[in-house]
This record gives C-alpha cells, sequence and structure tokens, in this order.
C-alpha cells in the first residue's frame, strides 16, 4: 500500500477533522503543512491537488482525495473495522446530519476568506470579524445542542462511540474558543467535547499538538 499524506493546516479546522479520523483507525501518515496565511494553498503545486485551493487534501491508497467529510466516508468504507457511521440507515442519517450541521452550516460562513471578504466590503476590522464569528459560530453550535436533545445521544452525539458527527463537533468547539463565542450553556455539547479529549485520537490531532515548531 502506497503511503498516505496528508496536506493540511494546523489551525484548519477541517483537517482537524481528517487528523482525528485518521487517528481512530490507526492510519499511519505522513503531514505536509499547507501554510494559509501565506497562501501556499493557492499555488500551483497545491491547486493540482486540490483545484479549490483548500485544506486537507490526501494522497491515500494511490489516490489524491479532497473535502474533508468525503475523505472521513472513504476512510470508513476502505479500513476493516471502521465505526465511523453507524451501521443503520437511521443512525447513519443522524450522524450526517449532525456532522452537516457543523461542516455545511456553520464551518462555510466562517471560512476565513468568507469573513475577511466581509470585514473589506463593510470596512471594519478586527472587531467586525470577531463580531462575525462570534454570531454564526453561536448561532450554528445552539442549533446542535437542540439536535443533541435525542434519545439516540449517549456519551458521544450519537450512542457511547464517537462517530463522523464527534469528528466535526470538536474541532468547532476549538474554533468557538478561539473566538470567544459564549458557548458556556450548552452543556450537551461541553459534556461531548470532554468525552472526547480524554480519547487520544482527538487529543494527538489538535492544533495544538501538531502545530509547526
Amino acid at each position: 500500500m502506497s503511503e498516505t499524506v496528508l496536506y493540511d493546516y494546523w489551525r484548519s479546522s477541517a483537517s482537524y477533522r481528517v487528523r482525528i479520523a485518521l487517528n481512530m483507525l490507526g492510519q499511519p501518515y505522513e503531514s505536509r503543512s499547507i501554510d494559509l496565511p501565506t497562501k501556499v494553498n493557492r499555488s500551483p503545486e497545491h491547486l493540482a491537488r486540490n483545484p479549490q485551493g483548500l485544506v486537507p487534501a490526501i494522497e491515500i491508497d494511490g489516490t489524491m482525495l479532497t473535502q474533508s467529510l468525503a475523505i472521513i466516508e472513504y476512510l470508513n468504507e476502505t479500513r476493516p473495522g471502521a465505526a465511523l457511521l453507524p451501521a443503520d440507515p437511521v443512525g447513519r442519517t443522524r450522524v450526517r446530519a449532525l456532522a452537516y450541521a457543523v461542516a455545511m452550516e456553520i464551518h462555510p460562513v466562517c471560512n476565513m476568506s468568507v469573513a475577511a471578504h466581509v470585514v473589506e466590503l463593510a470596512g471594519g476590522g478586527d472587531a467586525t470579524r470577531k463580531g462575525w464569528m462570534q454570531h454564526f459560530i453561536r448561532k450554528g453550535l445552539a442549533a446542535v445542542e437542540t439536535m443533541l436533545d435525542n434519545p439516540a445521544t449517549g456519551r458521544f452525539c450519537h450512542g457511547d462511540t464517537p462517530t463522523m458527527a464527534d469528528i466535526c463537533l470538536v474541532p468547532q468547539v476549538y474554533n468557538a474558543h478561539r473566538w470567544e463565542a459564549d458557548i458556556s450553556d450548552l452543556r450537551r455539547i461541553a459534556a461531548i467535547v470532554e468525552a472526547c479529549s480524554a480519547i487520544d485520537a482527538f487529543a494527538r490531532a489538535h492544533p495544538d499538538c501538531v502545530r509547526p515548531a
């Protein structure tokens, strides 16, 4: 089997998701940093990997894959014993809904390039950027908290085993703390993140553990 290479950025929440998944599945990989602030992601070399100029991109099993959730689902389908999605259709749909609520609702409007464009259009500065982030992260995670008010929620987002939903939630909560969004009342989310943080696969994927020296 060919070497697995993850092209990521330490603070990217999408990259953070894939690092967690790889760790959970015991998949060895080499990490190569794509420094977003210096726009290395817009280089011809990286655009050849991912025409969107985004991270993560992963070279695995002789192919190049992009988009974090697509990568996670690929890993779930190809790695023996993987259980990043439940076995039953209703469970899979619920986990996807929770994951999508983060990755397709909160993340896109809080992408740094989107926030930078908003600040430019508004003629604002750091306070405008921070206010934007706080508003949409808080709003989105409050909705996820309500979604978690469900009998299927256990120690983790769905039952007592981490799934793709938890893999998406933890990086988003990291972003909430980074931008000082007030989510102190979201107690279900706090309990799930605490449970995840005690798992080595999540801990080793944390940005503080992979930040380049």
